[in-house]
């Protein structure tokens, strides 16, 4: 529901960064393009799914690759960016948005110095958690989109510093 809710988000002609994750793999399942879309992506899954469509251009970054995420990370990654839909393993509103590793933490945080607009896909397994690795402030999202799992009060505190919050019932 969570990789729906964004794929709705995405318009013909876009050219979108699509981050690593079992939940970017879910929104790429759920992306129907329209016209021609360009995806730049560190996730292998995400690339394996989108390169099926023949209006899809897939810039798939190079790097170290993870096996627990089946993404690449590091320096060559980082030297490509556009708007940004990412995952995260933990969010809290006091520290900010988390990953488990260090290398990502960083491709991340280029990405969203690089994007326009950062839409954060994150179910409500995630609110209350911290990873290893910061990726960036709560403030430098744009938009969280989550489950109704989520606890009010997690929501009352995002949409109080301005990030817009889209909640989907599962």
């Amino acid at each position: 529901a969570i990789g729906a809710a964004a794929a709705a988000l995405v318009s013909q002609d876009d050219s979108i960064i699509i981050a690593s994750g079992t939940t970017m793999a879910f929104l790429a399942r759920e992306i129907k393009p329209v016209g021609r879309l360009t995806v730049i992506t560190a996730a292998v899954p995400v690339t394996q799914i989108l390169s099926q469509h023949a209006d899809v251009d897939v810039i798939q970054l190079g790097g170290i690759t993870r096996s627990s995420s089946v993404s690449v990370v590091g320096p060559f990654a980082e030297s490509h960016c556009s708007p940004l839909v990412g995952g995260v393993d933990g969010i809290e509103t006091a520290f900010g948005l988390t990953t488990t590793n260090m290398l990502e933490a960083s491709l991340n945080g280029a990405m969203i110095n690089a994007a326009q607009k950062v839409v954060v896909l994150a179910d409500s397994s995630k609110f209350g958690r911290r990873g290893f690795s910061k990726i960036c402030d709560l403030e430098a999202g744009d938009r969280i989109i989550t489950d109704s799992g989520v606890q009010p009060l997690y929501l009352e505190r995002l949409r109080e510093r301005g990030i817009e919050v889209t909640v989907v019932d599962v």
